[in-house]
């Protein structure tokens, strides 16, 4: 079997349960900014739409059709525009309090810590090549417990690109002396972490948390973390 000797890692989907952490972050948004109040009568509602808002304007990020305050703020205008509330006040406070309260949650997918103590003990370089916003990630990083675990943590912001650029990949190379033949890279998004991880030679384990049925062109493919050990 190829011997890798660099990880790397994306963060949100793949190790941090995003949608798990969001919901109860939007929960206790919804709960102190008395939403209901201002017409968002359903909760859970709430929450949906905003995860399809989030994930719309990340893709529009990722291309460069909007800016990193353009889609923080916008993501809760548009759910509260589905409720039918213009209220551009509202949505600045629930922005400002769901990025204090989200990177505090600290839910993690099945078998992460054991997965990283596994491979940190094979003696493997372990890093994380993350799309999010540095102050938000290094939080989630540090609150869940993963900070000892990671050499290096590459953020869009530090590299100035974001996945699947290759240029973000690249600059990861460089900072922590990799090369694509002796790296492979983890991740749970098939257009994101594969595609970029492609462009630039690298191998990639693609993590499919939602099904067992859908077949990724990845060079390995996983339903859970604990599956990892068996590649590496």
């Amino acid at each position: 079997m190829k011997k890798y000797e660099h990880l790397f890692f994306d963060l949100d989907h793949t190790l941090w349960d995003f949608d798990t952490n969001a919901r109860h972050a939007l929960h206790e948004v919804y709960n102190t900014l008395r939403l209901k109040d201002a017409g968002v009568l359903d909760v859970e509602l709430f929450y949906t739409l905003y995860l399809q808002h989030n994930e719309g304007l990340w893709e529009q990020y990722r291309n460069g059709k909007i800016k990193q305050d353009e889609l923080r703020v916008k993501r809760m205008r548009l759910t509260l525009l589905d409720f039918k509330i213009i209220n551009e006040a509202l949505a600045t406070e629930m922005n400002e309090l769901f990025l204090d309260l989200l990177p505090i949650r600290n839910t993690l997918f099945p078998h992460t810590m054991e997965l990283l103590t596994y491979l940190q003990n094979r003696k493997y370089h372990i890093h994380m090549i993350t799309n999010g916003f540095n102050s938000v990630q290094q939080k989630k990083i540090t609150n869940s417990g993963l900070a000892p675990f990671f050499k290096h943590v590459i953020t869009s912001e530090m590299s100035m690109s974001l996945k699947p650029n290759r240029e973000i990949f690249e600059y990861a190379f460089k900072q922590t002396g990799a090369e694509a033949y002796n790296s492979i890279m983890i991740g749970d998004t098939e257009e994101v972490d594969i595609a970029g991880a492609k462009q630039v030679g690298m191998d990639q384990i693609f993590v499919n948390h939602i099904s067992d049925t859908y077949t990724s062109k990845a060079t390995y493919t996983v339903t859970h973390l604990q599956e990892i050990e068996n590649i590496l």
